[in-house]
Order: C-alpha cells, then sequence, then structure tokens
C-alpha cells in the first residue's frame, strides 16, 4: 500500500507498507507543509544520505492491484516505484483487457518493471528493455513476487535507441509502446540520451516499429519544460492524425487533500483523430 501524507519544502511524506519515508520533492518546493506534525512518524529521512529511526528492514514489499514491488533504499533515495505511475498502470491493465487478443507490448525505459507487469498480467506479451542490468534483475524479481515468472516476458538490458535500431533492422514489430525517458541518461555501454535532443528521434523510430498496427503509445515525462502541450504535440506530429492523443498532468493527492505534480503523460491511441490536452491525471 502507498499513500502520499504530505509535501512541502521541498520534501514529500510518503508510507511505503509499514515504513513512512521523508524523501526530497523538488516539486514541492514553493509549498508550505500541510499537516507539520504528521512527519514525526517519518521512519527514515533521505538527505545525501539515510538517516533511519530503529532498525528497518533492508528490503520490504508493496502492492498495486496484482503486481508486487519489492523495496529497498537506494544510494540515490530512491525505492524502486514511482507512485505516480499507478494511474498509467491501472489505464494500461483496462486498455489491454479490452483487446480481443494478445498484443506485443515495448517498454523501453522499463525500470523496475511497474508497466511492463501490468500490460503482462492483462494478456500482452511485453519486450522490458532498460540500460541497467541491475534494475532489469529487480524488474525479473518484481514478476516473481507477482506470480508472472512464466509469463511472455522478454528481458533486455540494452541501450533504448540501440534495442529499436536492432529491431527495426530484423524486422520485428509491435502493436504498442511504452515510454518513460529520463532527462539525461547513459546507456548499457556509455551511450548518451538527451531527452531535448533525442526523444524526436526515438518517437519517429518507434512510429516505424509500430506502422500500419499500432494501438497506443504510452509516453511519461519528468523533465522541465516539457509540459503537455509540448508532449502533445510531439506525439502527433511523430506518429500522425489517426488518433487520438490525450496529453495530462501527473499528479498524486495528498491525505491533506492537496496534489503533488508529478510530471507529465501523453497518450496516442488508435480513435477518432482528436487532439486532446486534457485534465490531470494522478491517483486518487
Amino acid at each position: 500500500m502507498y499513500q502520499l501524507l504530505d509535501f512541502g519544502e521541498g520534501r514529500r511524506l510518503e508510507r511505503f507498507g509499514p515504513l513512512v519515508l521523508d524523501r526530497a520533492s523538488p516539486a514541492a518546493e514553493k509549498e508550505g507543509k500541510g499537516d507539520p506534525d504528521a512527519w514525526r512518524r517519518a521512519d527514515a529521512r533521505f538527505d545525501q544520505t539515510w538517516q533511519c529511526r530503529g532498525d528497518l528492514p533492508e528490503r520490504w514489499a508493496i502492492a498495486h492491484g496484482k503486481v508486487m514491488f519489492e523495496l529497498k533504499r537506494t544510494e540515490f533515495g530512491h525505492l524502486g516505484v514511482f507512485p505516480e505511475q499507478a494511474a498509467n498502470w491501472d489505464w494500461l491493465e483496462e486498455r489491454l483487457r479490452a483487446e480481443r487478443a494478445p498484443i506485443k507490448v515495448l517498454n523501453l525505459f522499463a525500470y523496475t518493471g511497474g508497466s511492463t507487469l501490468a500490460a503482462a498480467a492483462a494478456g500482452a506479451e511485453v519486450v522490458h528493455v532498460d540500460a541497467a542490468r541491475n534494475i532489469v534483475a529487480w524488474a525479473r524479481r518484481n514478476g516473481e513476487l507477482s506470480g508472472l515468472a512464466d509469463a511472455p516476458i522478454r528481458w533486455i538490458a540494452e541501450d533504448a535507441m540501440k534495442f529499436v535500431r536492432r529491431e527495426l533492422r530484423r524486422g520485428n514489430r509491435y502493436d504498442a509502446v511504452i515510454l518513460d525517458p529520463p532527462s539525461y541518461g547513459h546507456g548499457a555501454h556509455g551511450e548518451v540520451w538527451r531527452l531535448s535532443k533525442h526523444l524526436p528521434k526515438l518517437l519517429a523510430m518507434c512510429d516505424e516499429l509500430t506502422a500500419g498496427r499500432r494501438r497506443f503509445v504510452l509516453l511519461t515525462c519528468h523533465t522541465p519544460g516539457f509540459g503537455p502541450e509540448r508532449l502533445r504535440d510531439i506525439l502527433a506530429e511523430t506518429l500522425g492524425d489517426l488518433g487520438t492523443v490525450l496529453a495530462a498532468e501527473l499528479t498524486i493527492r495528498a491525505a491533506t487533500g492537496r496534489r503533488l505534480p508529478a510530471g507529465v503523460v501523453a497518450r496516442w491511441e488508435e480513435e477518432t483523430g482528436r487532439r486532446i490536452v486534457g485534465r490531470r491525471i494522478g491517483l486518487p
């Protein structure tokens, strides 16, 4: 179980199962704390290093629907799950269960497998690609915890751009693509990724990779300067006008009732051709 308890003053207070954690949140820098007393309940705080109160488990697990996540406190303050993606996992499950037959999904920058496992649990065949071998191994453990060890998932440790180019040369094709690219990054062999430079090129290759059979493309972004309108335009320009484009803010609703901005989501779907900049999309 996950819950955003409060945020403000550049921090976010969250419950991950049995533990309450206090972590940095640039999106909360201009906000005051809604419930100052709640912060006293934190079991650990991350500020360059983890400061723990008491003897805490090194690893523990939480669930979102049928998907289980193994969590651990990393040296960068991450835990192995990005909760703002939960709304997308729910959408994926609903969207894929509506298909009459299993479809083939490519998940790029796939991290610890939330979208991969949500798609596989809904019956899709998935190719999971992330540049970090240790992260791919983590995602596989999540698959085992979720009872999906035998699901049709290929686990690939590779640079996203390089993998897509190779798939095009091989003639492999997909029905849907999921992308959650970082602002900056490096591939498995030191390849440089810069979202502002490389995202349009990658989407153009994904257009070719799904040509004639594309059901949807799901793109999330946390890069300053890339808001809903900009992501909408990029998707519309690279994927064409034959589908519906929805772009919106991702948010997480805190126990105090306020919403914490948590990036942007844009979706291209095989529908009517309308372009929409929509409502906020977030956890209830």
